[in-house]
Order: structure tokens, then sequence, then C-alpha cells
């Protein structure tokens, strides 16, 4: 029989086991917490060294989005041999522009590729500078020596052996005078003395004549030259002009422009098939509450640009970047939209075209950079999106050139298994990623979220894969915050916007933009009565065909203005009567 003396010391270790089963249960809490606790310092010091590591190439590495496209084909050979059997471009018939594997360059597939010749550069040897066209200038060396010989008969001559430099030529600034004819006429004994009048102007009495005010325009809102610098620089030339003069100068034609030329090429432009978008932004300065009021930090305005087909490149400025903004700039346009799926271009496509909306489509270059950026910590999913969307690039750039309706064809064809493929491999790839945080489920999630406007450009061969010349014409923009700064206004900014707008439609078009300005504003006071779409680049070779190019010489002057322009776009309703 048990001793009962023994049941307290059972009792009191059954008390100590309980407890110290709490204590482990406890404990394993407490581990099971600080694991947990680990694991997310350590993601997050992954993700923190993924994201400097990004930072680096950011600013260290050459802006280009380089990809070691030799290492990608040695990783990803036998998804790219399986893509092109899906495609069917194994075996192409005679005549099909091969798929040649090339280095990316990393202008997201609009570029040469890096192992083929550098742009600009010759093959070989020393430019030959006397093919340029320029005026030459002629220095003529003769050796003493050999001279002497000559004219004793012991020598002849053989011809030259010629090379060739460049040189410039500095005019400097001139004078213009104006001699205005006076008259003396008596009538009824009485002697009166009558002036020719003065002639239009596109600022009365200014001092400059329409070749400087084109000058100061395209320094500043061309090659983004500061009004401080050029001041410098006219002052060196032999007379100075004080940039608050040139500023007033700038913003008075620029609101002109923009009332009449610019916004008859904003309405043009609404009849485009397809607008690319895009937006930055820039300084402006606050108007102070009065002369003693303390400076204010200048507050953020933005810029858009609106290209429309191969017409017009347009610059719009906004207070702020909203949709409101947006809706108001596009206006009633039906049609394709190219953007970058900013949540601000959201409001543009609640309908159809066939609804008489818009349609978004979208830019393989925003895609493809999220996922350079992924690739930045060698993420192998990553890589082999890059490689994917490499390949796609390049089957459409060996297209370019042919007619749309053939280049709609060979997508169709050859290029949708390719896009379709990606497309479901990027699903596949998110449900794996879904619940990360990082950039590979961003450049996942994106491709999915914009599957629909990434696509849309395989539905007509006039549609571009990427929006990268909206970027390019934004550079004007970029150039200017790093030189002037800053607008001085909300009126300041929109006047700028009118004469890059007319700048940039200008290179468009293959003109002068110096020599357009200084055109345009040379007929702009004349033009009364006239449709202002005729001076808009688009038109204006055909527009200056029609006028007396010996008034339009003239620094001044009377000018005749045509009355008839048959090479102007007519009316949407007298287009629909047409037909």
């Amino acid at each position: 029989m048990r001793n009962t003396a023994e049941l307290p010391n059972v009792n009191a270790l059954r008390a100590s086991l309980e407890e110290t089963t709490r204590q482990l249960v406890a404990a394993r809490a407490e581990v099971e917490r600080l694991s947990a606790e680990r694991d997310r310092l350590r993601e997050a010091y992954q993700r923190a060294t993924i994201e400097l590591e990004l930072l680096k190439r950011r600013i260290f590495v050459a802006k280009a989005e380089r990809v070691d496209t030799a290492q990608l084909e040695l990783e990803f050979g036998h998804k790219l041999a399986e893509l092109e059997q899906l495609a069917g471009t194994l075996g192409m018939p005679a005549g099909e522009p091969e798929d040649t594997t090339a280095e990316d360059t990393g202008t997201d597939g609009d570029g040469p590729a890096s192992g083929g010749k550098r742009r600009g550069h010759s093959e070989g040897g020393r430019r030959d500078v006397t093919k340029l066209g320029l005026k030459e200038q002629r220095v003529v060396l003769r050796d003493p020596m050999m001279e002497a010989l000559v004219a004793k008969g012991e020598a002849t001559y053989a011809g030259f052996e010629e090379s060739a430099r460049l040189t410039w030529n500095r005019t400097g600034m001139g004078v213009l005078v104006i001699a205005r004819a006076k008259y003396r006429a008596t009538n009824q004994g009485v002697t009166e003395t009558e002036v020719t009048e003065m002639a239009p102007e596109a600022i009365p009495r200014c001092l400059a004549t329409p070749a400087l005010l084109a000058h100061v325009l395209t320094a500043k809102h061309c090659d983004g030259l500061p009004l401080h610098r050029l001041e410098g620089i006219l002052e060196r030339e032999g007379c100075g002009l004080d940039r608050g003069t040139m500023c007033r100068w700038t913003e008075e034609l620029g609101g002109s422009f923009g009332a009449t030329i610019v916004e008859a090429m904003l309405v043009d432009a609404r009849n485009a098939f397809c607008l690319a978008t895009d937006a930055t932004g820039l300084r402006i300065l606050p108007e102070r509450a009065g002369p003693d009021a303390p400076r204010q930090a200048c507050r953020r305005g933005q810029m858009f640009v609106l290209i429309a087909d191969r017409q017009h490149v347009l610059f719009v400025y906004k207070p702020r970047g909203t949709s409101e903004a947006v809706k108001e700039i596009v206006g009633d346009y039906s049609g394709y939209v190219q953007a970058d799926a900013g949540s601000i271009f959201n409001v543009l496509f609640t309908k159809t075209v066939a609804e008489g909306g818009r349609e978004e489509v979208g830019c393989w270059s925003h895609l493809r950079r999220k996922y350079w950026e992924s690739a930045s910590n060698k993420c192998p999913v990553a890589r082999e999106g890059l490689k994917r969307i490499s390949r796609i690039f390049e089957l459409d750039g060996s297209w370019q050139g042919l007619p749309p309706k053939e280049i709609k064809s060979r997508r169709q064809t050859l290029l949708k298994p390719h896009v379709t493929a990606f497309m479901e491999w990027a699903a596949a790839e998110f449900t794996k990623v879904e619940h990360q945080r990082g950039e590979l489920r961003s450049a996942l999630g994106y491709a999915l979220r914009n599957r629909a406007a990434l696509m849309r450009f395989l539905d007509d061969g006039r549609l571009q894969m990427t929006n990268n010349h909206s970027e390019r014409a934004l550079r004007v923009i970029a150039v200017g915050r790093n030189a002037w700064l800053f607008c001085g206004s909300d009126g300041h900014a929109e006047s700028a916007a009118a004469i890059m707008t007319l700048v940039a439609s200008a290179k468009l078009h293959g003109l002068d933009p110096e020599l357009y300005l200084r055109d345009i504003i040379r007929v702009f006071p004349h033009w009364k009565g006239a449709p202002w779409l005729a001076l808009a680049p688009a038109y204006w070779a055909e527009t200056r065909k029609l006028l007396n190019l010996a008034q339009l010489a003239e620094e001044y002057g009377p000018l005749d203005v045509p009355t008839d322009f048959p090479h102007l776009p007519c009316k949407p309703e007298e287009q629909r009567a047409a037909d």
C-alpha cells in the first residue's frame, strides 16, 4: 500500500512539471515571435539591399538600360526556342526579315544594336568637311625656296595637296535703319507735312527685328539658354539687352502665338489617329503679395506634351496635373491615346472608340523598365522577362518602314504568339509572388493590370509599341529646369509652352526653328482674317510658297497675305459633304 506521506512530493512534482511546461510553451512562442521578426528583418534587409543596388544603378550606371543578352541567351535558350516554334518564326519563307538577337542597347527596342556601326561616325579616316556645303575660305601656302626654283625654271608646279578644317565666322549684331519718306504738300496756301505710316509689328515699337526676336526665343526655348546668360553673350557681341526686356518679349510673343496658332494646332490635333501624351513638373514662382512681403518657395506646375501622329507636338501647361486637366486638354477627341498608365489618364477611357470614346495604348518601355529594375538583384524571373520583351522589340523593329497593313499582318501572325505567351507567363509567375513585396511583383502586376492596353498595338500597324517619343519631347523641360530653373508665373509658363510647341513641331517637320520663328514673327501682324493653322509648322512649307518671298526676306515693311490655302485640311463637316 502506497505511503500517504509521498503524496505532497508527487503534487509538488506535478506542479513543477506544469510550471515547466508553461515556461516551455512561452519560450517556444517567444522563439517563434523572434524567428518571425528575424525573417521580417531579413526580408527588409534584402529589400533594402535591392533598392540600394537599384539606386546605385540609377546614379552611377549609364542611363541606358543595358543587359548582357549573351548571358540571357545561355540561360533561356530553351525558352526562346519554344517561343520561336510557337510563333512559327523558325524556317521563315524567303524574303522574311530574320529574327537575329543583337545586344540590347537600352533604347527600349528603338535603336540599333550596339554591335553595329555607331551613329554619326564614318567607317574610317577623316571627315570630308568640304561636302557639307559651307562657305569656303582658301589659304595657299608656298615654299620660298621652291618658288625661287620655279622662277629660275628649274622646277614646275604639280598641283596642290589639300586638307580642310572647320572654321567659324562671327558676324555679330547689326542695325536696321527704317527711313520713312516725308512729304510736303500745299493745300489752299497751307503747307502740311505727311510721314509714311509704320508697318504692323508683332510687338509694336519693339527695339528688335523679327530675326533678333527669333534668336532670343530659340536660345531659351530650343537650346535651354537662360536669359541672364544670353544677356552676357549679347553684351560681348557689342550690344547688351536687359534680361527683363527679353523676358517681356518672350511672354508677349508666347501669349500671342498660344491664343492663335497653337490653339488652331490643338483643334487640328483632335482629328488625329492617335494622341501620345506624357507630363512632367516644373517650378512656378508665386507672385508676391506686396513689395515688402517675403518671398515664397516655388510651387509645382505640370507641363503636358501631346503628340498628334506626325503632325503636331503640343505643350500645354496646367497649374495642377489632375484628371480634369487631362480631360480639358484632350477635349472631344475620339481615338487611340498612348500614355504611361498614370491614374490621371484613366478618366479618358470610360468609353470605347465605337462609342465615341478613346482606347488606351500601353507603353512597353515602361513595362521593360520595371523588369530591368527588378533584375538589379539578378532575379532569374525578371531576367527571363527582359529577354522575352527584348525578343518582342526585335521582331517588331525588323518590320519598321513597311506599310501599316503589312506591319499589322506580321504582328498578328508572328508577334501576337510571343505577346500572348509573355502575358500567360507573367500571370503564372505572379501567383508565386503576389503576397510578397518587391520590384518583381510590381513588374508582373503592371503587365497583368495593363494587359489589354499593352496588346492594343497589335490592332493597327500605325500604332507604336512605346511612348518614348513623348518622353523625348519632354527633355526640353528637363534641360530648362537645370538652366532657367523656374517660370515667373502661370502666364510665363503658358507662353513658354506655346513657344516650345512651335519649336518642337518645327523640328518634327525638318524646319530650322530659328528661321521658322523669324518668318512667323514677320508675317504674324499681317495675318488678319487668314487661317492661323496655315502658320503651323506642319503646313508652313506650303504656306510659304504662297507668299511674296522678296517681301518676306525684308525685316520690316508691307507683306501681301494670300486668300486661298488649298493645302489646309478641310473641316469635318466639309469632309463629310465631300464624301
